[in-house]
């Protein structure tokens, strides 16, 4: 993103995960306010993304999203991904995606947040 203020309220929003982990009163309204800079900038994945993400977080009172691999996973495969979701981990990387919107694996990355908050 573009907008300083946004950048200052991603940062806000990190710093207050890392500190008191997952508040959902808090953290939904400033991914409000985070969603109308990117209403404002005419980021359609970054607004999509975000309400989905104050949406999951309304209805989980966490995040349950896990951060996307690297690499895609074989189907023959056997791993378990989603004993090691970490909340505050994954939806403080979410943020730091949006961030640099420049970078076309941050796109990627926010793709699959998209695709995974979807489902």
């Amino acid at each position: 993103m573009e907008n300083k203020k946004a950048i200052k309220l991603i940062e806000k929003i990190v710093t207050n995960l890392e500190k008191s982990g997952i508040n959902t009163d808090s953290l939904i309204d400033n991914l409000k306010e985070l969603r109308t800079f990117a209403l404002e900038e005419e980021i359609p994945l970054v607004v999509k993304v975000l309400r989905l993400t104050y949406e999951h977080l309304e209805e989980n009172e966490t995040f349950l999203i896990p951060i996307p691999d690297d690499e895609p996973i074989e189907e023959g495969d056997i791993t378990n991904t989603e004993a090691v979701v970490d909340p505050v981990e994954s939806l403080s990387y979410m943020l730091s995606l949006i961030k640099d919107l420049k970078n076309k694996m941050n796109l990627s990355d926010l793709k699959d947040y998209r695709n995974a908050l979807n489902e």
